[in-house]
């Protein structure tokens, strides 16, 4: 009789883990607030500038411009910090698209570098040996709330004159030697899509300490205005980004209750860590004591199918499914594979254009190494769970593990 659930046997679970998002009165009462006052746009309402200076203060930035997205917020930060059209821009191949492609959309070029195993962070010493004469910035990202090697992207930068710019998107709260992430480089980004760990639907942050950026990034985000001119006079090359007062209401409310959330995820995130670690073939991230917040947005391990009787990565997350655990594979394919990039489709329809990089001849082995073999993802509503949904996860991966023979060929 078969024991594992996918071919027929009791799940270990059929209790559902938290939805996201959380919502309460909150919301609601800032939505309403907003609603009745008619100032529904961000120019004229209090709701965007009251949360732009507590998010930077929270992440010990003196500036922050809220946009629409996080990566209009790339975009307009490596233009407000200074990177022209041409240049090359260092990257992870292991992030989400948005990274790579808004260095194409201000008119630069993504130079994919691969990744440390051991943190999934885009690994500092291949991005120095990625640098040429052309190369203007580099883009570390802080992956799943886990800070990048600050220390070796900034000492990098200063050797060759770089700009740094924080992909920050899933790092609220991290820290780098006490210091949070976003203000470190010259700008940092953040997210507030609907998957993160604060959410307004949509919605992005540039944080910076350096006043020029933080004056660009605004007059980039508000169709070229300036501060000290008059309304109708556009002094700078830009765009309507900016976030509605009704997002910035949800997000005010969101931010309330985020530090109580955070700790929850972060403790299911050391539970997991230190039970999961005990099981061969299953090797969570390595933690650094560099990296003093975490912020938890994903749980990530490497796994070892020659510990699974060879089940591949696939047929794992299908029995871990059927398991009533949601596992994720991450990242199905590097960006350098991607068809936008490999097909240099960039022009209108997807069209392919000139472009100085044939993205088909690049390789980054970790990176392919994770997408196609080894990388396990747990999102932040799952480490939302109590202690007993956590249990059952590593139950279901020791229950997998011991009767993997059954699935080995499925």
């Amino acid at each position: 009789m078969a024991v594992l659930a996918i071919n027929g046997g009791q799940p270990t679970r059929t209790k559902q883990f938290p939805s996201w998002p959380v919502w309460d009165q909150e919301e609601i009462k800032n939505l309403t607030e907003v609603l009745e006052s008619g100032k529904w746009g961000s120019l004229h309402g209090q709701k965007t500038s009251e949360f732009e200076k507590l998010f930077a203060d929270y992440q010990q930035a003196k500036h922050g411009i809220l946009v629409n997205s996080g990566t209009t917020a790339l975009r307009l930060a490596l233009t407000a910090a200074g990177v022209e059209a041409g240049s090359e821009v260092i990257v992870p191949a292991y992030t989400f698209i948005a990274t790579a492609t808004a260095v194409v959309d201000m008119g630069g070029v993504p130079i994919f570098v691969d990744i440390d195993p051991d943190t999934y962070n885009i690994d500092p010493a291949l991005a120095g040996e990625a640098v040429t004469e052309r190369t203007a910035a580099i883009m570390p990202v802080h992956f799943a709330g886990r800070s990048a090697d600050m220390d070796k992207i900034m000492a990098l930068a200063q050797k060759y004159d770089l700009k740094v710019i924080e992909d920050a998107a899933q790092a609220w709260g991290s820290e780098w030697k006490g210091k949070r992430v976003g203000a470190i480089g010259q700008a940092g980004c953040f997210s507030f899509q609907s998957s993160k760990n604060i959410s307004a639907g949509e919605g992005g942050i540039i944080l910076t300490n350096d006043d020029l950026i933080a004056k660009m990034a605004r007059s980039h985000n508000n169709c070229g205005r300036s501060d000290d001119g008059q309304w109708y006079e556009h002094y700078f090359f830009g765009g309507n980004t900016r976030i509605t007062e009704f997002q910035s209401a949800i997000l005010l409310a969101q931010f309330s209750r985020y530090e109580k959330l955070k700790k929850i995820r972060q403790d299911n995130f050391v539970f997991l860590n230190n039970e999961l670690r005990k099981i061969d073939g299953i090797e969570p991230l390595i933690e650094n004591p560099s990296v003093t917040s975490h912020s938890a947005h994903l749980f990530i391990f490497r796994y070892k199918k020659d510990h699974f009787s060879a089940v591949s990565k696939q047929n794992f997350i299908e029995a871990m499914r059927k398991e009533g655990i949601p596992t994720s594979p991450g990242y199905s394919i590097p960006l350098y594979h991607q068809p936008v990039f490999k097909n240099r489709s960039f022009g209108p329809h997807g069209k392919t254009v000139d472009f100085p990089v044939d993205y088909s001849t690049v390789s980054c082995p970790e990176t392919e190494r994770a997408c196609f073999e080894e990388a396990i993802w747990f999102t932040q509503n799952i480490l939302l769970g109590s202690r007993d949904d956590m249990r059952d996860i590593v139950a279901a991966v020791l229950k997998i593990q011991q009767y993997s023979d059954e699935i080995k060929n499925v």
